[in-house]
């Protein structure tokens, strides 16, 4: 009798076990179906992004223009970007974005949502009970200074991302920066060769 206390109370151990990880798996968030029209990066699905995540879609949209160093707008269901932004760097800051506003950081679980308490907007986990504020976690976003690129002129500049066509790709402000022959991450003295909307080609600039 003992023996089958014991089995049958592993048994539902283990059922308890494997359904939490069908839990904790269950939240996808949908790819983001980026395009480009003319000179500008467009996000086809942004709607069902914010829906997804349960936040305000100004607000992610806040946080990727200020992480990807260009402008923007939403135009109905979707968003449009100044510059052929890469997709990839679009992809990243929208995972930074969950990390930052939607995780929790207790159960890791997103079944969150944002409180305010005085002047301290906070993340409260529905799931578990945690709670923490977002200045915990501060926001990795390069805030470049106002400037107005001019060719001719020298800037310094952090090589975000490789394009297509093997060229380093930067940002200042609305512009994004095309520098051939660097790595992503390098930081480098750049001169403006050439100006296309806010597109911009540069050389490095010998030391």
């Amino acid at each position: 009798m003992t023996a089958f206390n014991y089995n049958e109370l592993l048994k539902k151990a283990k059922d308890s076990i494997e359904t939490g990880r069908v839990s904790e798996d269950r939240f996808k968030l949908p790819e983001a179906e980026i395009f480009y029209e003319g000179n500008t990066s467009v996000i086809k699905n942004f709607d069902k992004i914010s829906d997804a995540v349960n936040r305000e879609p100004d607000q992610i949209l806040k946080y990727l223009l200020g992480g990807l160093g260009t402008a923007g707008e939403r135009d109905g269901g979707r968003v449009v970007f100044q510059g052929k932004i890469p997709a990839n760097s679009i992809q990243e800051k929208l995972k930074d974005y969950i990390n930052i506003f939607v995780m929790c950081s207790e159960c890791g679980k997103p079944d969150t949502h944002l409180v305010k308490k005085g002047r301290t907007t906070m993340v409260r986990c529905d799931a578990c009970g945690a709670i923490r504020p977002l200045k915990s976690q501060k926001i990795n976003v390069s805030r470049q200074q106002r400037v107005k690129i001019e060719e001719g002129n020298t800037y310094d500049v952090t090589i975000k991302d490789i394009g297509k066509k093997g060229d380093g790709v930067a940002f200042i402000d609305k512009y994004i920066i095309y520098v051939p022959g660097v790595v992503k991450g390098s930081a480098v003295k750049v001169k403006i060769v050439k100006i296309s909307g806010t597109v911009a080609f540069a050389d490095i600039v010998s030391s």
